[in-house]
């Protein structure tokens, strides 16, 4: 028994001696080697792919039981830019040399059980390294248990504070243990991931329920081993991998893959102390990003001394950009950005004072300028503003761009406020709307940031809002509500609470146009407390008392909530009891545009608007487009991401022009939302012109509803002084950036100044006077469109950035000169009696530059995948203009090109890159795709783009050229493609775009034709002329005459006793006008064509007839058109014909009138072809294959049945005021559907059948 008891003792003190706490000795000196690599690319074996590979050895030192020093030695650095397996490292010497003079530097850091505390260097150690130290110390930052085999903590790392999951396996023989930890670093408590750019593209979290763009994994395998002192690690390895892709990361993507790998070598003990000298906290193991994010990953520039470089790129793009948009130097404008971000706040007082002076220079500074994204910017603009240097144009445009790229930083938003006060900003209403908008703006995106955001960056608005309505100040109300729109802070729920009537008492007196501006003001707050603005919005809905605007506009804010099936069960309740049309239509086409909707944002509420549908459709769905409506279109593609949506909103009173039109667009894409671009106007002055006269409208679309409401219009004059006629708004981005109100004494200025009478105080007769003696003029506008970052740590303390960029650089240069005989001397009516000739040349383009980075971007060195797009526009013109109004004479000369002429170009690329600062001269850029010797050529498009995910792979190369020859102008219209592609099934849709694409449309010289000198185009009007507006609103307005006329029988609305006819004969026809485009290339004859149009009206019938025919002794090839219509307008033909002498093709229309009692109004058309073109033939069968998809999508029904062969055939038959039934028959089949919803009222068709004959 003793034996037992003496075998238990031993086996329980060693086990006491096993212990796996990590430990360090403070009298210990610990040896490790050290290896990281990072590599990024497909890991295809034919792409080529960017690596970075870092080797040093390490030593740990202790200088107290807590105080270690690190120092790093022997180190290497090796760059790869190539195929993988084929391509070697390449030792990076200067780069090595960099890195080792900063690690040579040591390193202090806190230690204590398994966690690093705090890391001190000497002052001048960069960020870079700083974080490349955490990434090497990561590996003593473990938690080791041996209680369990399995568990989770949460717990600080390089990437955060973040979830980790342990495992555990001993073995007992080697006294090791065996860790492994799986990092979560995609829902960390504190990430030390950053993103920019973002604020204003909320999250879509149903989206990402689909798919993800970005997915990352992070694991680490310990091999700890007991020691008598605790755990000491003898081996450590990381491996973190990142997926990228534009699309969803399943069917394809970019890959980051990092690798650290760390061995002890040797423990020894501690004999020499490390002089560390004069250090300071740089934090904790978590990563530390530069404040101000520096670089641009897509340049790598070197920064010193930058403002000699800013000065220079500025002078070479304002020069490079004068008579063309420089598509090569376009690129360039992210370099200035970068500099001007380095540049000091003296920099740009001292960059000002150089190009202020020149137009060009100057422009291009205060464009670009506004990228930097701190207070500098701010100070520097405020330096301005209250300098009075700079036009309020100049302040507006700099203004509203600063305030909107600005990083949103406590200090940012102290310094903007103080733009509300400057008085610049108020010296123009346009510049003061973009001051007090902008602001809001910049406040909404500081609260995306800082939870909770503090009231005080929002009360100079509600201030603002309060000031407004104490002095009952319409303007200064609805600019303040605008504002706090924009700002959506939820603090301003209660001053905005003061302008919506139920709420505050007074409240429904205000102006409807300052009501309307208070409901959309919750839009975004809907995001941020949707309970309690369903609450308020819902109110403002159910109150039948309140304008239908307003109840109209609270609907769809309410929609914007995502409501519950409740709310909208409570909506459907209120809808079938509404009396108001207008408010019954426009919510029940909110509801039904959701309903259909398939963007994930609507997964939800789209289920519980089709059940609201089946309840009110039978109320409502008849209701027709005259009534306010929401047009909603939209689609979702899971496999991209990616998806759109559009909105048109109209919103009415009893008038038939819309009080309020409004379009949005939106993009969803990669998990988020942006807004793009909405556009609105409200037509608050025109809607009170109607207001009370209603009545006086038939709402028939007749000839006295025409009239009417043009003598309604004509009032505007009367209306009060501070009444805008129309407010036209525009949101970019989510947020209002542009109100304007135009007001009626800018448009009775602009008449003024373009009527006949105006003279010589008339601004548009000092622009004639300058166009007479020569101008030109010259505007150049480069813009960054847009900055997203995405920046993650790397277990190697490296960060792999995802960035996306679009600029844009637009330009326009103008010559002009004119020659006017004789010229005016009084008025400008005078020129209707004076030859003009116009001689003007110039260009207008645009180049759009898209940039897509994935990969290690740091200060000095960049290793990634770059997507680079160009888009380029261009039109360049010179021709001569002569004008002879009082003999109805035109005429246009223009000369060919003689070179070829891009109009349209879009280049496409996916590129490797490698760059490091300290060596410019081998920045390695390659395409991902190489060239190959044995790349196929002129692949069909289908091996572009396969349809089987489960074909092999396959490189594939296709290039197209077309080109159209207009001999007769010596000019030709082309067109080339090229594109390619590797294609790997499995990674559908990405290969679609990951290859190289060039699409270019370009003018060049015809191809063996004549030399042209010049193209002539003249137009000669007679002095007849066809029907007028006024017979054409006539005819319209017999087609809807109201149904209270009651008119029971065919004689008694015999069309042809309404429109008495008149005798109007000529013995010799004139031409009404006569249109020829010559090609003119002396001494040869004339080529080109001549068309001429004739109204040859008898006494029972107006003739309109119209021949175009090829000019040249041998040409025969004509189009000749005739259409004819009774002068009672109870009929009409039409016959078209072409080819030579107008024999070949023909196609005839047939359209008569007709009365039928007791049956229901109907539009009969058919549609008869004989010869047609093989052209047409290919067209229209094409069609036909498609017309059962598109029919079954409409909701059409159909049938297989022999109908009559080279006809269509479409009846459309009035079944109600608001609905029609169709039926379309062509040869093969019968399509049809009942109860359609008419655009318009179908009154009056009780009475009148129509039947037209084509």
């Amino acid at each position: 028994m003793w034996r037992l008891y003496l075998c238990l003792l031993v086996a329980l003190a060693a086990s006491e001696n096993i212990n796996y706490e990590s430990f360090l000795n403070s009298k210990k000196t610990y040896e490790y080697k050290y290896e990281g690599l990072v590599r990024v690319g497909r890991e295809l074996p034919d792409l080529v792919e960017s690596a970075l590979k870092l080797r040093c050895t390490f030593k740990i030192i202790g200088e107290s039981p807590q105080t270690f020093v690190l120092q790093i030695s022997n180190v290497d650095v090796e760059d790869f830019n190539g195929l993988p397996r084929k391509s070697v490292f390449s030792p990076s010497q200067k780069l090595t040399k960099r890195l080792s003079a900063e690690f040579s530097q040591p390193v202090v850091f806190e230690f204590s059980k398994g966690q690093i505390t705090d890391i001190r260097t000497a002052p001048g150690v960069s960020n870079i390294v700083v974080n490349i130290v955490r990434g090497i110390l990561g590996f003593l930052q473990v938690t080791v248990k041996t209680t369990q085999s399995f568990y989770e903590l949460v717990e600080l790392g390089i990437h955060g504070v973040c979830q980790s999951s342990y495992t555990v396996e001993e073995d007992n023989n080697a006294k090791e243990l065996k860790v492994t930890q799986m990092v979560d670093i995609t829902n960390c408590q504190q990430p030390a991931a950053l993103y920019r750019g973002m604020a204003l593209a909320p999250e879509d979290k149903l989206s990402k329920q689909r798919g993800e763009s970005v997915v990352s994994t992070v694991k680490h395998t310990y091999t700890v081993k007991s020691t008598a002192d605790g755990g000491l690690i003898t081996k450590a390895f990381a491996q973190e991998r990142q997926y990228f892709s534009p699309f969803n990361v399943k069917g394809g993507n970019s890959r980051m893959l990092a690798l650290r790998d760390i061995e002890l070598l040797k423990v020894s003990d501690t004999t020499d102390k490390i002089v560390t000298g004069q250090v300071q906290s740089r934090g904790n193991l978590m990563y530390r990003t530069e404040k101000d994010l520096n670089p641009i990953p897509v340049v790598m520039i070197n920064l010193n001394e930058p403002v000699p470089k800013i000065l220079d790129l500025i002078k070479r793009l304002a020069q490079a950009n004068i008579y063309q948009v420089d598509s090569s130097s376009s690129t360039e404008v992210l370099n200035l950005i970068q500099l001007l971000r380095v540049a000091t706040r003296e920099n740009l007082d001292q960059l000002w004072k150089q190009v202020s002076g020149n137009d060009e220079h100057r422009r291009w500074f205060l464009d670009l300028v506004v990228e930097v994204t701190d207070e500098r910017i701010l100070k520097f603009l405020e330096t301005r503003f209250k300098a009075g240097d700079i036009t309020a144009n100049e302040a507006g445009q700099a203004l509203v761009v600063a305030f909107n790229h600005l990083s949103a930083e406590p200090v940012s938003v102290a310094l903007a406020q103080e733009f509300l006060s400057i008085p610049l900003s108020k010296s123009q209403p346009l510049l003061w709307n973009t001051v007090v908008l902008a602001y809001g703006s910049l406040v909404y995106r500081y609260c995306v940031y800082t939870d909770p955001c503090p009231v005080t960056v929002v009360q100079p608005l509600l201030d603002m809002a309060t000031s407004g309505l104490s002095k009952n100040s319409e303007e200064d109300m609805v600019l303040a509500l605008k504002a706090l729109g924009n700002a959506a802070h939820p603090s301003s729920i209660k001053t905005l609470l003061k302008f919506l009537p139920g709420y505050t008492s007074g409240a429904e007196k205000l102006p409807t146009r300052v009501q309307s501006a208070a409901v959309p003001a919750f839009r975004l707050l809907a995001s941020r407390d949707p309970h309690n603005v369903q609450d308020i919005v819902l109110n403002l809905f159910v109150q039948r008392t309140l304008p239908a605007e307003i109840r109209m506009l609270a609907c769809m804010v309410l929609l914007e909530t995502k409501p519950s099936i409740a709310l909208i069960s409570v909506i459907s309740e209120v809808l079938l009891e509404e009396t108001d049309l207008q408010v019954a239509s426009f919510s029940y086409s909110l509801l039904k545009g959701i309903a259909k909707s398939r963007t994930p944002d609507n997964q939800h509420l789209s289920t519980s608007c089709n059940i609201a549908m089946k309840i009110l459709t039978p109320k409502l769905g008849h209701l027709s487009y005259r009534y306010s409506k929401n047009m909603h279109f939209d689609w979702f593609h899971d496999d991209f991401l990616f998806g759109t949506s559009a909105d048109i909103y109209m919103l009415k009173n009893e008038s038939l022009i819309p009080t309020k039109l409004m379009l949005k667009g939106k993009f969803h894409f990669i998990g988020r939302i942006l807004q793009f671009l909405e556009l609105g106007v409200h037509a608050d002055g025109i809607k009170e012109l109607f207001a009370g006269k209603i009545p006086q409208l038939k709402k028939d679309l007749g000839i006295t509803d025409f009239a009417t409401i043009m003598k309604i219009l004509s009032d505007w004059q009367n209306l009060p002084k501070d009444r805008p006629l129309l407010t036209a708004y525009a949101r970019v981005f989510g947020q209002e950036a542009f109100l304007m109100d135009v007001s009626g004494d800018s448009i009775q200025s602009i008449i003024k100044s373009f009527s006949a009478s105006a003279g010589k105080e008339s601004v548009v007769w000092q622009k004639i006077q300058d166009v007479q003696k020569g101008t030109s003029w010259h505007w150049t506008k480069p813009h960054l469109v847009y900055e997203a970052r995405f920046i993650q740590p790397t277990c190697l303390g490296l960060p792999v950035e995802i960035s996306k960029y679009y600029s844009i650089v637009n330009a326009v240069t103008m010559k002009a000169k004119a020659e006017i005989n004789p010229p005016p001397k009084e008025h400008l009516g005078e020129l209707l009696s004076s030859d003009i000739s116009l001689h003007t040349d110039g260009f207008a383009g645009v180049t759009k530059d898209h940039f897509v980075f994935h990969g290690i971007n740091t200060d000095l060195f960049q290793c990634g995948v770059e997507l680079k797009s160009k888009i380029i526009s261009a039109l360049p013109w010179a021709f001569i203009l002569k004008i002879n109004i009082k003999e109805h004479k035109y005429e246009m000369n223009l000369t060919p090109s003689k070179t070829v002429t891009e109009l349209f170009s879009v280049n496409s690329d996916v590129f490797v890159v490698l760059r490091n600062i300290e060596d410019p001269s081998l920045f390695k850029i390659t395409p991902m795709m190489p060239e190959t010797e044995d790349s196929q050529q002129s692949l069909p498009l289908a091996r572009i783009l396969p349809t089987s995910r489960n074909d092999q792979t396959e490189d594939s190369e296709v290039k197209f050229r077309q080109c159209a020859d207009a001999k007769i102008y010596g000019t030709a219209v082309c067109i080339e493609a090229e594109a390619k592609r590797a294609h790997y099934l499995h990674e559908y849709p990405l290969y679609y775009f990951l290859g190289r694409t060039r699409f270019s449309y370009q003018l060049e010289p015809a191809k063996g034709a004549k030399p042209i000198e010049k193209i002539l185009i003249q137009v000669t009007a007679g002095r007849k002329h066809p029907p007028g507006v006024s017979e054409m609103m006539n005819l319209t307005h017999r087609v809807f005459k109201d149904t209270r006329d009651e008119i029971t029988s065919c004689e008694e609305n015999n069309l042809s006793n309404s429109f008495p006819a008149s005798q109007n004969l000529d013995a010799t026809p004139e031409p009404v006008v006569t249109v020829k485009a010559l090609g003119l290339s002396p001494p040869a004859k004339l080529l080109g064509y001549e068309g001429v149009a004739f109204n040859l009206p008898t006494a029972q019938r107006d003739n309109i007839e119209m021949i175009v025919s090829e000019v040249g002794e041998e040409a025969n090839w004509k189009i000749c058109a005739n259409v004819n219509v009774d002068k009672s307008y109870s009929s009409a033909k039409a016959h078209l014909r072409w080819g030579a002498e107008c024999q070949t093709y023909d196609v005839s229309m047939r359209v008569s009138a007709a009365c039928q009692p007791e049956s229901k109004p109907s539009i009969h058309t058919k549609i008869n072809w004989g010869a047609l073109p093989s052209v047409f033939i290919m067209i229209g069968q094409k069609i036909q294959e498609y017309v059962p998809g598109i029919s079954y999508i409409m909701g059409f029904y159909q049938k297989y049945e022999k109908n009559q062969e080279r006809q269509a055939a479409v009846t459309v038959v009035a079944s109600s005021p608001e609905t029609f039934d169709m039926r379309v028959k062509i040869p093969e089949r019968t399509i049809y559907k009942k109860a359609i919803p008419s655009p318009i009222d179908l009154v009056g068709f009780e009475a009148v059948n129509f039947t037209m004959s084509i």
